[in-house]
């Protein structure tokens, strides 16, 4: 005898699973670790302070009373949380309204398909010098939480090419945080973990220049290949028929076959972004700028792309508000994600977390102590989505414990440094990669039947590399 239609549906919906939303599941996140507040035991480090720099003593972890997040400290984390990210925050929604002007002119299209049209048939080509490109502006630390601002280019682009929304989005991102992860010369992290483990700055570039190759290789490799399977088949996209989720995006894939003119004002335009990007990274090379001034690069473009573009005082307004308001999903979710971190520091769990982490590594041998780190950095990063928070915490408990061990503060420094790039991609509490795949409309668990091979070959090579590091004693010290 049939099932009635009503039971089958009913049985239907009861069956199938529904990953949360990005924020519903940072939210989980949030409350299972102010839970936590109540059950595990708060410590924390004495602290010094040198400089600008605040750091843990190594050995003084002791217990203290017990600070559990109240029902109200739990909402006003939140707020917290996107408090301390306004900086990113507003970047992210500033660099939207860059986009939509830009956009608005015509100026990206006209690049864009003129570009295409010499890239169509050498793809391998477009992916090597636009991921190469990103990448070294990700591992000298120029462009890291900005990436987030070229991903619509990167989607129009894979509009134009075939792909789908997931390769769009890689070439430029992943392009980016394959050089980040192998950083070589970012001051944050690798300085500020240099600097705080008592190391020259930047030394050891030989070896890392070696590793970043690695990484960056592997990645162009993985999206070639993905991008050949989708030209092969539609059905090869982990997206499977929605190629392009973001809103609008698939609409405007039809028009991908007109011509499109690139005009002296289109290039005038682009020139003045492009001016306007290089000072940029003038000034965060020399001038130690950062979000805040990037922010203000975008509206300085904006306001000048306008003009040029002819549109009117009301339309460069109207236009920057709706490119902005495209990204406030991606923008908030930055504070919530940060919000994470608040809760762990106001519960006191974070030094407890960490303590717990060093204490396992005690009485290894050199390379499965370095594995260790490399390890407990890994996992570390998934509570501190911070390069720079992870490694004022964890270096100083890190770097007298190598010596204990054998283990160069070098090699140290690495293991913390990859540990935390090879998670970086897969991550749910960091708060760049919640916006990219907000901004390209690409669900979490689809993303990660991309990312995960591809974060497994980064750690299998950071694995190696950290063994290489122990046996040639790599230091200066």
């Amino acid at each position: 005898m049939s099932m009635p239609a009503a039971e089958t549906q009913s049985k239907k919906k009861r069956t199938t699973f529904k990953m949360p939303d990005a924020y519903v599941l940072l939210f989980i996140i949030a409350f299972i670790c102010a839970i936590a507040s109540y059950i595990v035991p708060a410590g924390e480090f004495d602290r010094v302070t040198k400089g600008d720099v605040t750091t843990a003593v190594p050995g003084s972890y002791h217990s203290i009373e017990q600070s559990p997040v109240s029902l109200i400290s739990f909402f006003t984390s939140l707020q917290d949380g996107m408090v301390g990210s306004a900086p990113i925050i507003f970047l992210i929604l500033f660099t939207g309204g860059t986009i939509a002007i830009l956009e608005k002119t015509g100026a990206i299209n006209g690049l864009i398909y003129n570009v295409i049209s010499k890239f169509r048939t050498k793809q391998l080509l477009f992916i090597c010098i636009v991921g190469a490109l990103f990448s070294i502006l990700g591992t000298t630390g120029i462009v890291v939480n900005s990436v987030i601002g070229f991903i619509p280019i990167g989607l129009i682009v894979a509009r134009s090419l075939k792909w789908d929304a997931v390769a769009g989005a890689a070439v430029i991102y992943i392009g980016c945080y394959a050089g980040f992860n192998s950083t070589i010369l970012s001051p944050s992290p690798l300085g500020l973990s240099q600097s705080i483990a008592e190391l020259p700055l930047f030394s050891g570039i030989g070896l890392r220049v070696v590793i970043y190759i690695c990484f960056l290789l592997s990645s162009i490799i993985y999206i070639y290949l993905y991008t050949r399977k989708l030209k092969k088949s539609k059905d090869a996209s982990v997206l499977g028929t929605d190629w392009f989720p973001a809103a609008g995006m698939g609409e405007a894939g039809k028009e991908e076959d007109q011509s499109v003119l690139f005009t002296v004002r289109h290039k005038l335009i682009l020139a003045v972004a492009g001016l306007s990007l290089i000072g940029f990274l003038y000034g965060a090379l020399k001038l130690g700028w950062s979000d805040s001034q990037m922010a203000a690069t975008f509206i300085f473009i904006s306001v000048l792309a306008g003009l040029i573009g002819g549109l009117a005082a009301n339309d460069i307004a109207k236009t920057f508000i709706t490119g902005c308001q495209s990204l406030v999903y991606g923008a908030l979710i930055v504070g919530m994600a940060r919000s994470i971190s608040v809760i762990l520091e106001n519960g006191k769990l974070l030094d407890t977390v960490v303590n717990a982490l060093a204490s396992l590594l005690d009485g290894f041998s050199p390379i499965a102590g370095a594995i260790g780190m490399y390890i407990a950095s890994a996992l570390l990063h998934f509570l501190i989505s911070s390069g720079s928070g992870e490694a004022v915490v964890f270096i100083p408990i890190l770097a007298p414990l190598a010596d204990l061990m054998g283990i160069t503060r070098q090699v140290a420094v690495e293991a913390v440094m990859l540990g935390e790039g090879v998670v970086n991609c897969v991550n749910p509490t960091s708060g760049v990669l919640m916006a990219v795949l907000a901004a390209s409309g690409i669900p979490y668990v689809k993303w990660l039947r991309f990312m995960v091979p591809l974060a497994l070959i980064w750690f299998l090579i950071g694995l190696v590399f950290i063994v290489i590091g122990v046996m040639i004693n790599w230091g200066p010290f």
